[in-house]
């Protein structure tokens, strides 16, 4: 079935339609771009430092103080603290300065047809022009290269299920309304089960013989089972007896970067954006914002990041030994990580999962 076809088959108006797609043209900046997003290719604290800056810090905290009424209205709606709805603020768009410039349908409609995601992107264009049919969106609206748009950066199927009238004027309006931005991004969060009384991780400190196979987001543990791993408090006192379960995660590997350990809000955060870096640089912007202090861990260099085809070879070489990295397409995910650490087991290397230059050496090396 043709785009058109099925627009119209799912109550999109044939003028809606034709108007969108007037000028609608396929951009290959858009795919150039879809093949090297920052979460794959950029190291734990070059991440950290572009993103949880010091000017960043200071109007997130400025912000904080000047919408107070505001954001603790919508605390008392949705139960998502304030800290938190002003860091994804400032991570998504820079407070409002970076909501992209790049044409909504036109980019979507590049991704729908490019056979990477094509489904998922097609379903997005879909939902884009029943925005822009019932009034919420216009047509020549802007977002990001991937079809993100507003001070949220939402999706077309999460403005459509998640998206608040909080100001009361009818539209959810992401790009102007402050009242419509925070509230759509604490509905979404409490929708998706944000924990209100509760917090994204803390930074933590580990015995030397750690037992680095039970690191991972894939591992949920007790606090009090870590507490008996001889996990501390990075200060060294011990951790707080709770009833929370959490996952050990080391976003920088073993040699660089904290220990955290990651609470159910911690993968809420990865629901918004499924990267590790990513929520890390959220929860770590909340506390900043809040008062808190920097990561404790001793900073070393982290190095220079692995490029795509080194990726594409180290996940060739994992799938010959049998080890499953949910194919060769040059982005570490959740299946190479564990593949990366499923290897180093098998190695005798603390097993972080964590993918490296020296690691793609040694994989060659035993070929």
């Amino acid at each position: 079935m043709s785009l058109r076809s099925e627009a119209l088959s799912r109550g999109v108006s044939a003028e809606t339609f034709d108007l969108t797609f007037a000028n609608v043209t396929l951009i290959p900046r858009v795919l150039e771009l879809d093949r090297r997003q920052p979460e794959f290719v950029q190291t734990f604290w070059r991440y950290l430092d572009a993103r949880v800056t010091p000017a960043r810090i200071e109007r997130g905290r400025r912000l904080l103080a000047e919408n107070a009424s505001l954001l603790e209205a919508v605390h008392q709606r949705y139960g998502v603290q304030p800290r938190f709805i002003v860091a994804f603020w400032g991570m998504e768009s820079s407070f409002g300065d970076d909501t992209g410039n790049f044409p909504l349908a036109a980019s979507l409609a590049t991704l729908a047809y490019d056979a990477r995601r094509a489904n998922f992107f097609r379903d997005q264009l879909l939902t884009l022009l029943h925005l822009i049919d019932r009034g919420d969106i216009s047509p020549d609206a802007q977002g990001s290269w991937a079809g993100a748009f507003g001070q949220t950066q939402f999706m077309p199927s999460t403005f459509k299920a998640y998206a608040v009238d909080f100001d009361g004027d009818g539209h959810p309006n992401l790009w102007t309304s402050l009242p419509d931005i925070f509230a759509s991004s604490a509905n979404y969060l409490a929708s998706i089960g944000w924990d209100g009384s509760s917090t994204w991780g803390r930074e933590v400190a580990l015995p030397y013989d750690f037992p680095y196979a039970l690191s991972g987001i894939e591992t949920e543990k007790p606090m009090s089972e870590w507490a008996q791993l001889g996990v501390v408090n990075i200060d060294g006192s011990p951790l707080p007896t709770s009833t929370l379960s959490a996952s050990l995660i080391l976003p920088g590997g073993v040699n660089s970067g904290p220990a955290l350990l990651v609470y159910r809000n911690f993968r809420k955060i990865m629901n918004w954006n499924n990267s590790l870096l990513y929520a890390v640089s959220v929860g770590h912007l909340a506390d900043r914002i809040a008062g808190g202090d920097p990561f404790a861990t001793l900073r070393y260099d982290d190095g220079s990041p692995m490029s795509r085809q080194q990726v594409e070879e180290m996940q060739s070489l994992l799938l010959l030994r049998g080890l499953d990295t949910g194919g060769v397409d040059g982005l570490v995910g959740a299946k190479t990580r564990e593949a990366v650490k499923r290897f180093q087991e098998q190695a005798s290397l603390p097993a972080d999962g964590y993918p490296t230059v020296a690691l793609l050496d040694q994989l060659r090396s035993t070929q």
